[in-house]
Order: structure tokens, then sequence, then C-alpha cells
């Protein structure tokens, strides 16, 4: 027998290419399996109890009056996107600058850190009646809403990162010439980068629930007027049509905040 029967056989690994791939198939492949799974079975249990459509619509019910009610669902999702997207983009902007300069001074940090806590446990759609009464009705209040929800857990976090992001190393920049601003922009941000998305992530869902809530309560336009009309009509169909709509619309979203992140902020993670 030779000695080249006796080697065993080398497993060669597949191309980087293949591999990227493969994980990309099943990223999509298994959310989507999921959904559908869930759905099937919601179809199901419907049938199987014979649940009245007002109080559980069955999903080829809602997926009909999605269907057919098409156009005036998606010129509502779309007002409901707009205030989202730019309450997100202004409450973002903001929690990231005083986030950062919060962080940055410990004075700061421990004079305004603990008001901020204060305010964060305050309900953010408790204050649509306030915002009503200054500014009175219309879907500025949408979007005057998702500013708040979003400002406050971003500050927080980016706050928190950037005073914790490793004290000894801003002390040994400082001490080799470095400016405050240096070892912020350069150091301390970047660094926070992670906690930062994170942060992203929550302020989304919260953008989109602070203005489905204002929507319901002082707008004539969006998903939450749909769901309000859905609800003094107990169309429980069209409810869910938006309801569909809007999860679309968040798991979008969450989609892009995740390639932004990985993008951005691949070097803070091991890799598998």
């Amino acid at each position: 027998m030779s000695a080249g029967s006796l080697a065993a056989p080398v497993a060669t690994a597949a191309p980087a290419p293949q591999r990227r791939r493969r994980r990309i198939r099943w990223a999509l492949v298994l959310p989507v399996g999921f959904a559908l799974a869930v759905l099937a079975l919601w179809e199901a249990a419907v049938r199987l109890l014979g649940l009245p459509p007002y109080i559980l619509p069955a999903p080829s019910v809602f997926l009909q009056v999605l269907v057919a009610r098409h156009d005036a669902i998606l010129r509502m999702a779309g007002q409901t996107a707009q205030a989202t997207l730019l309450g997100f983009a202004i409450g973002v902007g903001i929690g990231v600058v005083l986030g950062a300069l919060i962080g940055s001074s410990r004075v700061l940090y421990r004079m305004v850190y603990p008001a901020l806590i204060g305010f964060h446990t305050i309900p953010s759609v408790a204050l649509i009646p306030l915002f009503v009464i200054w500014f009175g009705v219309g879907p500025h209040i949408a979007v005057l809403t998702a500013v708040v929800v979003c400002f406050f857990p971003v500050t927080v976090i980016v706050a928190t990162a950037i005073a914790t992001s490793s004290p000894e190393l801003d002390d040994v920049l400082r001490s080799l010439g470095a400016t405050r601003a240096d070892v912020l922009f350069k150091v301390s941000l970047p660094r926070a980068l992670p906690q930062f998305f994170g942060s992203i992530k929550l302020a989304i869902t919260g953008a989109f629930v602070g203005t489905i809530v204002a929507e319901t309560i002082a707008a004539n336009s969006g998903i939450g007027y749909v769901m309000a009309v859905a609800t003094n009509t107990m169309d429980g169909a069209l409810a869910f049509a938006a309801l569909s709509v809007l999860a679309v619309m968040g798991v979008v979203l969450y989609l892009v905040a995740l390639l932004l992140e990985k993008r951005l902020t691949g070097w803070a993670y091991r890799g598998r």
C-alpha cells in the first residue's frame, strides 16, 4: 500500500464569495420562512376557531383588503414614513450632538445626566396633548413626537459610551498633545459607534410608535389615522392591512441600520 493511499483527504474550504453568498441566502431564507410559517399557523387557527374578521382576520382576508385598497393605504403609509424619517433624523442628530457634549465633559455629565434620565422616564407619548395645545393639530405633531422619542435614547447611550470610553487612553493622548476635539472625534466617537447603532435600533421602533400614536390622536392622515378609522368602524381587516405595511416599513429601516452598522463597526465584532 502506497503512502499516498494512506494520506487523509484534505477538505478544501469553499471560496470566500461562495461562503458569503451562502450566508446571505440563509439570512434571507430563515426570517422569510419563519414569517410564512407564522402566517400559515395564523390562517389555520382562525379557520379552525371560526373567529369573525372584526376580532382577528385571517391573513388571506386582510391581504385581500391590502390589495384592493392599496392606493389609499400606501398613500397613508407614505405620510407616516415621511413624518417618521424626518422626526428620526432630527432626533438622532440632536441626540448625537448633545450626547457627545455631555459625555466629553465630566462636569457636564455629572450635572446633566441625572436630569436626562429623569426626563427619559416620562412616556414621550404623554407629551402629545401638550404639543397639541402649543402647536395645534396636524402632521407636525407626529414629527415632534418622533423627535422626542428618538432624542432621549440616543442622547443617553451616546453620552454614556463617550464618558466611559477608556479614560486612561484619553489621558495619554492629552499628555501627548492631543486636543479635546482630537480625542472626541478621533477616539471617543469612533469607539462609541457600536453603542450608537444600538440606540439607533431602539430609536427606529420608538419613532414608529410615537408617530402612530400621534397620528391616532392629533392627525387626519397616516397609518395611525387609518387605525383610528378601522377601530371606529370595527374593520379588523383594514387595521391588520395597515399594520402589515407598518411592519414592513419597520423591518426595512432596521435592515438599513444593520447594514450601516456592519459597514462602519465591523472592527468591533469578532469574526465568525
